[in-house]
């Protein structure tokens, strides 16, 4: 019986993970679950489950889910908040692994913690590799704790690579869908709405994420995270549109053998490798061969998609350039759902803020943070200056 964490409960990966633990009683447990500010869905997932511990985001929220466990009879749910509650979570002796799924930069400290008590982290969580991702990956050797990938993307390398080592590998391909925009004509962007942004043609996903699908930032962030998961350099990693979704990546070995990952567009999948490796349990989530009767691969439009670029620039900077990039998207990103700025307005802010970042390489957790706060300050002042409502 493997005995988990899942820091992000309430979001898509968490209960996604949650739907796996309660179809695989006899292998999977729950002992802690860290919520954030979902108080209604911790409440249920608190009596369903019974961890050893639930944190939310603050204190407020914490004590009224005490006050509604206790009145509903539930007892023996230790109920913590904040930063210090995900990192008691992530690192509780009962855990066997972690599953991260915080989002945003928020979930960093507890992934760091689990490390480094020594716990498997199944990784949902792309902005933690994006900033910190050379301080997590050398605490993870140093430790040999495995780091085991659950976006689909890097999941489906990891899977490729069980293959060949890293030396035989050419390059890497993440497929992308393109997004909603990918064959929109480029003088239509400027008038781009949130709601048709938000409209992904293939997943459902959180609101940052899908805006970042249509802007590809999103596929730039999970290039960085390659590099830092597989050790390979930005040169390595291509990226393809793929609007199918059918092949979730490829690795091209260097004796020109090409490995593809096929599957469903189901999460469930990803995160029950992670969860079982190097074990792979029989599932229900089988593939519809049908489906690869089409296929389309195509290299992205970099002018379509200056975040791509963006991105790459960054991979090539490392250190606090890929800190920047994270967090003044966010801030972006935030901005444009907020009708602060356009849709081109993201990729100007976060170029902008790339530009006053100084080369830095923090090495520590807590500069990496320090980092991110400037980078979101520096964000913050480019959206107040552009003042464009849409």
């Amino acid at each position: 019986m493997k005995r988990l964490a899942i820091l992000g409960s309430t979001g898509s990966i968490g209960q996604s993970t949650l739907s796996i633990v309660s179809s695989y009683p006899d292998r999977y447990s729950v002992a802690t679950l860290a919520a954030g500010r979902n108080l209604d869905a911790a409440f249920e997932q608190a009596r369903r489950w019974r961890p050893r511990v639930v944190s939310l985001a603050t204190e407020e929220l914490a004590a009224e889910l005490a006050h509604r466990l206790k009145a509903a009879g539930t007892t023996g749910v230790e109920v913590l908040w904040g930063t210090a509650g995900s990192v008691v979570c992530a690192t509780h002796p009962d855990v066997d692994f972690a599953v991260s799924a915080i989002v945003g930069v928020a979930g960093l400290e507890a992934t760091h913690a689990a490390i480094l008590a020594g716990k498997p982290v199944g990784l949902a969580n792309k902005e933690c590799m994006v900033a910190a991702g050379e301080i997590l990956t050398a605490a993870a050797r140093e430790r040999n704790v495995p780091l085991l990938p659950i976006d689909s993307e890097h999941n489906a390398v990891h899977q490729c690579m069980r293959v060949g080592t890293t030396a035989e590998v050419k390059q890497v391909w993440l497929t992308a869908s393109g997004g909603p925009f990918r064959q929109w004509p480029l003088e239509q962007f400027a008038g781009i709405t949130p709601e048709q942004a938000l409209k992904h043609p293939t997943w459902v996903m959180g609101q940052r994420i899908t805006i970042d699908s249509a802007t590809m930032l999103n596929k730039g962030l999970e290039v960085i995270e390659a590099c830092r998961l597989f050790d390979l350099p930005a040169s390595q990693i291509r990226v393809t549109v793929h609007p199918q979704s059918t092949v979730h990546s490829l690795v091209e070995y260097i004796d020109g053998s090409i490995l593809a990952q096929i599957s469903v567009t189901d999460m469930r999948l990803p995160i029950l490798y992670a969860l079982a490796y190097p074990e792979r349990p029989a599932s229900s989530l089988t593939f519809d061969l049908a489906a690869l009767s089409h296929l389309d691969f195509a290299p992205p439009d970099f002018e379509r998609f200056p975040c791509l670029r963006l991105a790459y620039e960054a991979a090539e900077m490392g250190g606090a350039h890929c800190i920047a990039l994270n967090a003044a998207d966010e801030v972006a990103v935030d901005a444009f759902l907020g009708r602060r700025i356009p849709f081109l307005g993201i990729p100007r802010t976060i170029e902008e803020v790339l530009e006053r970042t100084p080369a830095h390489h923090p090495e520590t957790i807590a500069g990496v943070l320090e980092a991110d706060s400037q980078a979101r300050e520096r964000a913050r002042e480019v959206v107040s200056a552009a003042a464009i409502r849409v």
